[in-house]
């Protein structure tokens, strides 16, 4: 299994591990290392100790001396009393050490995972699968299994040392049968068990995935699968996926057989090779049986220590899949963004002090479609935009490239900073938390008394809204607990509170009645934002002053609000 130790793999292990131990909490992990092979030598030595006493009082039993054997024993218990604290601080310190990596590596990811917007621009992806089951699991995966394996490696080197100078005091052809007895066993291992182990570790981490994330989704849309009666075939769709992941074990576990095989057969001889090598100088008399045992312990040490590859293969080959679907995933967050690639035309993005459009073209993420063609379009300040068009026609495109979201054509955007641009989609968002960060979201630190914000509330017609769920702090799912309508009113009193330049409404009062949309409009106009609305209702002309049509063929028409008509 050439693939667990060439170097594209180490190459991938290296750029994501090697970070956290030249960044800024390097002394701390270095020293707990440190400590940590401190405590391996302890046990090795400790291990050593525990070897020779089992030899000398098995000789003091078989030669009936007493006085021996109980000092052996003696000598054992004090042994273990020293042994016990360094063997259990030992497990305490590496899983200190793993979980700081892991808090250190989880927040790299993240950082990237949230910059240029790779959350979002995953969507579109289809190379990069559960991208929240890398974040969650396989970085925890990956720092745990990579302290265990290095200190693994380690402890064996420790552990081949000291053993192997006992073991060739007592016999110098245990040694060389050692020698040749653990390679041929690893080139075994590595040739004949490796590839395919890997690549159906890989495959198992990514249909696992995909199972989970069948399940996640069906309790994420539960009420429209159960009003569409969806349930069969949502079952039969998690069910496919279950199965894709079962056939793959299967497969796995087939050839995880003859590996296991192979492995204790190999292991278990070692039951009898040591003894069989040294029997003749035991039985002339040349060597104690408490000698035999001691050397039959450090063989089996010493093998354990050369073969430590054999030992591990099956943890390895899931540790070497683990890596490959992590590299990726970091690779995607440490580069730019799709829109800087020169190959590609985009619409350029300049920071202003209006919103327009310069001879934008838009095109689908992914170029499929040109949905608008060489549109140019100016929002004044106070005179705000209406658009309209047949479904499909690339309204809400339009909006997520105003927003910058989509980028993918030509042309150039010019926009306002962040601050002073407002965005409520049809779908409102629902962030986790009290009543209060819904209203101030997504700026959670800005100054509002709760008077502020419960007047707010009954500026959207929700003003018992607090007292229903006993107060602003209180936590709740609050896309579970409020109807559509009140979600959105909630979302445009984040307008009110912000009060942008700009605010973008993506039929953000479909779910409201005339009456609530109307109020909610005027409510709006009473800040200094200026609307650019996408509906189709004939009462949202009265708060714009520009209609623009898109004809669904990629062409366009500006109008005046005043003038136009729907359906003309």
């Amino acid at each position: 299994m050439r693939q667990l130790v060439n170097r594209h793999l180490l190459r991938q292990f290296w750029g994501i591990a090697i970070p956290y131990w030249r960044h800024e909490e390097k002394w701390k992990a270095t020293g707990l290392l440190v400590l940590l092979v401190a405590l391996l030598l302890g046990q090795t030595g400790f291990a050593v100790l525990f070897n020779e006493q089992t030899g000398e009082f098995t000789s003091a039993l078989a030669a009936h001396d007493s006085e021996r054997f109980w000092q052996a024993i003696r000598w054992c218990l004090a042994l273990v009393a020293g042994a016990v604290p360094i063997y259990a601080f030992y497990y305490f310190v590496r899983d200190t050490l793993g979980n700081h990596w892991r808090r250190w590596l989880t927040n790299r990811f993240l950082v990237g995972y949230f910059r240029d917007r790779h959350f979002y621009e995953l969507n579109a992806r289809a190379d990069i699968d559960n991208p929240d089951q890398r974040i969650a699991e396989d970085i925890n995966t990956f720092t745990q299994r990579s302290l265990f394996f290095l200190l693994i490696f380690i402890g064996a080197a420790l552990q081949l040392i000291a053993f192997s100078q006992v073991l060739w005091s007592i016999a110098h052809e245990l040694v060389y049968f050692l020698v040749v007895y653990a390679l041929a066993g690893t080139l075994l291992t590595v040739f004949v068990f490796g590839k395919p182990l890997i690549g159906l570790n890989f495959r198992q981490l990514q249909r696992e995935a995909d199972f989970r994330f069948s399940l996640v989704r069906v309790r994420e849309k539960a009420e429209p699968i159960a009003l569409y009666r969806g349930e069969p075939q949502e079952r039969q769709q998690v069910w496919r996926r279950f199965i894709r992941a079962f056939d793959n074990f299967r497969q796995l576990i087939r050839n995880q057989l003859f590996l296991n095989l192979f492995q204790y057969g190999y292991s278990m001889l070692t039951i009898v090779l040591p003894s069989a090598l040294i029997a003749s100088r035991v039985l002339s008399g040349e060597l104690e049986v408490g000698r035999a045992i001691q050397a039959a312990g450090a063989f089996a040490a010493v093998l354990s220590a050369i073969s430590v590859v054999i030992e591990n293969f099956e943890g390895l080959s899931r540790f070497a899949a683990g890596i490959d679907r992590l590299d990726t995933f970091f690779k995607l967050l440490s580069s730019p963004a799709d829109r800087e690639a020169p190959q590609e035309s985009t619409i350029a993005s300049v920071q202003d002090t209006r919103l327009a459009l310069d001879r934008v073209t838009l095109q689908t993420p992914r170029r499929e479609r040109t949905l608008i063609q060489n549109l140019s379009i100016d929002v004044l300040p106070g005179q705000g935009l209406l658009i309209v068009g047949a479904s499909g026609s690339g309204k809400s495109s339009l909006l997520r490239a105003l927003s910058g979201l989509w980028y993918a054509g030509s042309g150039t955007i010019f926009r306002p900073e962040a601050q002073d641009l407002l965005f409520l989609p049809q779908q409102p968002y629902m962030f986790l938390g009290t009543l209060r960060n819904q209203l101030l979201y997504p700026d959670l630190d800005q100054p509002a008394t709760e008077a502020h914000l419960l007047d707010l509330l009954v500026r959207v017609n929700l003003s018992d809204l607090a007292q229903r769920f006993g107060g602003l702090d209180t936590e709740m799912d609050w896309e579970k607990v409020l109807s559509i309508g009140e979600q959105q009113r909630l979302a445009c009193a984040r307008v009110l509170l912000v009060q942008p330049r700009f605010a973008i409404l993506d039929e953000a009062t479909s779910a409201l009645d005339v009456a609530n949309e109307t109020h909610l409009y005027r409510q709006l106009l009473s800040t200094r934002a200026t609307l650019v609305s996408v509906g189709h209702r004939t009462t949202l002309l009265a708060y714009h002053q520009q209609v623009l049509e898109l004809t669904g063929d990629g062409h366009w028409r500006v109008h005046s609000a005043q003038d136009y008509q729907f359906g003309q």
